[in-house]
């Protein structure tokens, strides 16, 4: 719980763009994770669960933003 608030404090300080970027990076993050878990197990398979639920959270906040809320 303490992740997700830290999480979402720190995207108030990016803009659109920095948001955009760090989607990116986190979901070629989040492919090769899952390629190399099908290849072998991963030590932590939840860390493929939370980087899904923070690409998840930027898009949220990216969303937001367009819509001016």
């Amino acid at each position: 719980m303490v992740k997700k608030i830290d999480f979402n404090k720190n995207l108030k300080d990016l803009n659109v763009t920095d948001i955009k970027a760090r989607i990116q990076e986190d979901k070629q993050r989040l492919k090769k994770l899952e390629f190399a878990h099908a290849i072998s197990p991963l030590e932590n398979p939840m860390s493929i669960r939370s980087l899904r639920m923070d690409v998840a959270r930027l898009n949220t906040e990216l969303r937001k933003r367009e819509l001016g809320i």
